[in-house]
């Protein structure tokens, strides 16, 4: 496997999790509030206070989710290779 089928596979799986997340920040909400999340926070019929709260409990859940998922592929991905996957960040 080399780094392209690593970065393929892993933006499905940070798909997958943002959808998973989404879906847990929902019925959070709906247990929490009794009420939907805000359908759409930028409507200024939405009170700010609930635009405001649901921008953060969802965006939290989100990258939280997303980052577990796409730790445990890098894991997945070092463990069954013998190398980690380059970044593309590093200067060499």
């Amino acid at each position: 496997m080399g780094d392209k089928v690593f970065k393929l596979v892993g933006a499905g799986v940070a798909f997958g999790a943002t959808v998973l997340a989404r879906q847990i920040a929902t019925k959070g909400w709906k247990a929490v509030m009794n009420e939907e999340p805000p359908a759409n926070p930028e409507d200024p019929d939405t009170e700010m206070w609930q635009a405001l709260v649901w921008a953060v409990v969802s965006g939290a859940v989100i990258a939280i989710v997303r980052l577990m998922a796409t730790r445990k592929w890098t894991q997945y991905f070092t463990a069954s290779t013998g190398k980690r996957p380059s970044n593309p960040d590093d200067v060499s």
